[in-house]
């Protein structure tokens, strides 16, 4: 099946103290520091019913990531057994679509500071959705 190019445009940036993948933890909840969304000013209107203490799914660009990568040892450990990337979280795949769960602690203007966000400084956002309970 042949299918034209997706489009996809970043909305913001992640503003984080993580500048690199050594000193990103694995996951957010493993220690990673606060960090800020940074949405652009043609989607601020977008956040404007977030709040302190939602739970939300951000979607990011890796774009840091190799692409041509199909096989890791899971967590960078080699004494885990290559698994296909399809089946871990790794960063590394054909489309480094970054998904993190976090909570907002503060929204100021276009900025929404969140919790657990273990994406690297500079990071595009692709799409911001709420966690939604119970799968309604």
């Amino acid at each position: 099946m042949t299918t034209a190019p997706y489009e996809i445009r970043p909305i913001g940036h992640v503003e984080s103290s993580i500048t690199g993948r050594e000193a990103a933890p694995k996951q957010g909840f493993e220690g990673a520091p606060d960090a800020w969304l940074v949405l652009d000013a043609d989607v601020a209107e977008g956040i404007r019913d977030l709040a302190a203490g939602d739970e939300v799914f951000v979607l990011t660009w890796l774009h840091r990531a190799r692409r041509d990568v199909l096989a890791v040892h899971p967590r960078d450990d080699p004494r885990n057994p290559e698994t296909g990337v399809f089946s871990t979280r790794s960063q590394d795949r054909p489309n480094p679509i970054g998904l993190h769960r976090v909570r907002v602690a503060a929204v100021e203007g276009r900025r929404v500071r969140v919790r657990d966000l273990e994406a690297f400084d500079g990071t595009p956002i692709v799409d911001v959705k709420p966690v939604i309970a119970g799968g309604r």
